[in-house]
């Protein structure tokens, strides 16, 4: 309980930083604006954002900035202009989304071009097209095309943004644009710059392109970062991270005199399906209570939750050690010393990592299938330490795949040895799944080590608990393999300054011994 304890009391220690992200005696200069709730996605072109529930967000985020910024007048956002004048205090950088659609881009540009004439004091300026250079969905001369006929219908500012890089890929867009838009997010660098560094690398960033482009201001016009998913190599979202990220950018605008764009206001589930978790977890405030992340005055915590987890970690231990004296009582013998090791290791790590593993699952699990494998994966987890207490001492060893689903008439297991066996089993092609998706699509995936862990030690402690002789099975010399490749392969390719690649990999392997260690003769007929 007092490693329990411990490790809670370092993971929530709370961080104040020397200037607020959200100082209430200074306004944000700008926030990028999407308004999309739940399961509302732009991705939809039905979904219509209603003026009642602009309004809502508007009003709350006039409060802490005086400059919203949009991408689009698709879904409801050509509402925005005249709600922002109606709540007052609000400029509108209006954004334009191009596209490979020409009857599309045509039609975002003649709104744009309404709104910026009818709402001249709200709108400031026009962003004619959003990294569609990146995308690869327009040309530079058709680009440059659209920004020069914008320009003659609109008294505003017009400019263009994109990646920092690909403003110096395609400099003839500097001559057609009356101001300079980059993004500059550390995070997503091809080499992810860590947290620490982050507003040191914008500043840097930005002289750079000062220089490049002399004579016109350069707006960053996004950066940021997220408070929620998986490394990349030793970039880590968390809560105190976006926090401290944000208020060394900040500060640096105010010391320096440039202007800055958050991304984001609101947390935008909707992005997790092209971006991952990181992708929905870059605002300001959380898409489902609209509570800004990080209240004036407030320590800023990774885990606000802790004392829940903490408790709840503790009940899955004292779970796990209650099953293994229940056991004995039902069959008085003595275990050897290793039995009883084995059972608080894993009732400590269990308790120790329950709340990471809860906390991941509720903010990683993306749609039914999400939740389905996060939940089967945290079920596992609680159930092993639980099930291998049991077993380690009764003096049992783990059953194999065949013996738990192999011919009906050759099993000869008790109900808890089966669902022994399943649990395995889970574990097994759940921690398969992951690391072949780290193989072939690892961009976006989370680091599931947290539940992997609470599963996989438990399963490799009863290894201890039979000789091993007898013929190795086949399932789980495959998986064994699958995954002892998979790890060495993800080691490599994420670097190793990822922990959680290290951890789970860690995992993978130390699964993967489990597996072929596995015999047949452990079985008892």
């Amino acid at each position: 309980m007092g490693a329990i304890a411990a490790v809670w009391w370092w993971l929530a220690t709370p961080i104040t930083l020397a200037r607020a992200p959200i100082d209430p005696s200074s306004k944000l200069q700008c926030v990028s604006y999407a308004p999309f709730r739940g399961d509302q996605t732009p991705l939809d072109p039905s979904t219509h954002i209603e003026a009642a529930q602009l309004e809502q967000d508007l009003r709350q985020l006039k409060e802490i900035t005086d400059c919203v910024r949009t991408y689009s007048i698709e879904n409801g956002l050509d509402q925005v202009p005249a709600i922002a004048t109606k709540v007052g205090g609000l400029k509108v950088i209006q954004g334009i989304w191009l596209g490979s659609n020409r009857s599309k881009n045509f039609s975002q540009v003649a709104t744009a071009v309404r709104l910026s004439k009818e709402f001249p004091d709200t709108i400031t300026s026009l962003v004619v097209g959003n990294e569609v250079l990146l995308r690869g969905e327009m040309t530079t001369a058709d680009l440059v095309a659209i920004i020069r006929s914008v320009k003659a219908q609109v008294t505003v500012p017009v400019t263009y943004a994109d990646v920092w890089e690909y403003w110096l890929k395609n400099r003839e867009v500097y001559d057609a644009v009356d101001f300079v838009t980059i993004h500059i997010l550390p995070f997503w660098e091809d080499f992810p710059i860590r947290a620490k560094f982050a507003a040191s690398h914008v500043n840097q960033i930005r002289q750079r392109m000062a220089v490049a482009f002399p004579g016109k201001e350069i707006l960053i016009g996004e950066t940021g970062w997220p408070s929620q998913g998986r490394m990349r190599e030793g970039a880590l979202p968390s809560r105190t991270n976006q926090a401290r990220v944000v208020s060394e950018i900040l500060g640096l605008a105010k010391e320096q005199g440039f202007r800055v764009n958050l991304i984001e206001a609101y947390d935008q589930p909707w992005k997790r399906q092209i971006e991952g978790t990181m992708g929905g977890y870059w605002g300001l405030f959380d898409s489902v209570r609209r509570a800004l992340k990080y209240p004036p005055g407030e320590p800023i915590s990774n885990f606000p939750l802790w004392k829940w987890y903490i408790g709840a970690g503790m009940a899955v231990s004292v779970l796990v050690f209650a099953v293994a004296g229940l056991t004995l009582r039902r069959r008085p013998w003595t275990p050897r010393f290793s039995a009883w090791l084995g059972v608080g290791i894993s009732a400590t790590s269990a308790g120790m990592l329950f709340g990471i593993a809860a906390d991941k699952m509720y903010y990683e699990s993306y749609g039914w299938g999400g939740w389905l494998q996060w939940g089967a994966l945290l079920a596992a987890g609680v159930l092993s330490p639980i099930f291998c207490a049991q077993a380690l001492v009764s003096g049992r060893g783990l059953p194999t795949f065949l013996d738990i689903l192999g011919p009906r008439e050759e099993r000869k297991w008790s109900k808890l040895t089966a669902a022994l066996g399943l649990t395995l089993a889970v574990t097994a092609v759940i921690a398969a799944e992951t690391a072949l998706g780290f193989v072939f699509d690892p961009r976006y995936r989370d680091f599931p080590f947290a539940s992997l862990t609470m599963a996989v030690v438990p399963f490799a402690l009863l290894m201890l608990n039979r000789p091993q002789t007898g013929a190795r099975p086949i399932a789980e010399s495959v998986f064994a393999g699958l995954l002892a490749l998979s790890a060495a392969y993800v080691l490599i390719n994420e670097g190793r300054d990822n922990w959680q690649s290290l951890w789970t990999c860690a995992m993978y392997l130390l699964l993967a011994l489990t597996l072929w260690r596995a015999r047949a003769a452990q079985s008892p007929g």
